[in-house]
């Protein structure tokens, strides 16, 4: 199995706790996605993000091709950081770590994610060819959501970031 990393920065112009109490909020999370992707959450959800939390949703990742998608809330730590991870859905392995680090001016939040794909021998051509790209446009999306919402942070902010092992 290959495993594909994802990671991304972005510096939010708003206290920790303006930042933790949207991003913490599972509602919240089909205002970041990009409309086209028609992101439903099919699960009653708590107000706030806590280990254990299984969300159900419906996603249209490629081809407009509606799938079911399980995450499970792993950990959380408040005002910190938390993870959620793939039960079943498109992808074979899904972790996705969520970083909120108060700095002066605002907040740097990093986004790592760890995937791998369920067919293994053209897994790298599948990933390079479409997969990586809508990953990236999907959080270029909500970057720029997160700008509209919250202001856009002087240009120390740090451009994307990204490995493939």
């Amino acid at each position: 199995m290959k495993l594909f990393r994802f990671e991304t920065e972005q510096v939010i112009p708003a206290s920790l706790e303006e930042v933790w109490d949207f991003f913490s909020s599972p509602v919240n999370l089909k205002t970041i996605t990009p409309p086209y992707m028609r992101f439903d959450i099919l699960t009653p959800v708590p107000e706030k993000m806590e280990p254990g939390i299984i969300i159900a949703y419906t996603v249209s990742p490629l081809f407009n091709i509606p799938l079911r998608w399980v995450t499970e809330i792993t950990h959380v730590e408040p005002l910190r950081f938390f993870v959620d991870e793939q039960r079943f859905g498109p992808y074979k392995f899904w972790h996705h770590r969520h970083t909120f680090t108060p700095i002066e001016g605002g907040v740097h939040m990093t986004d790592l994610v760890y995937y791998a794909l369920p067919v293994p021998i053209i897994d790298g051509l599948i990933n390079s060819l479409m997969v990586r790209r809508r990953i990236e446009e999907i959080f270029e999306f909500r970057r720029k959501k997160v700008i509209e919402l919250f202001g856009e942070a002087p240009s120390r902010e740090k451009p994307l970031v990204s490995a493939v092992w």
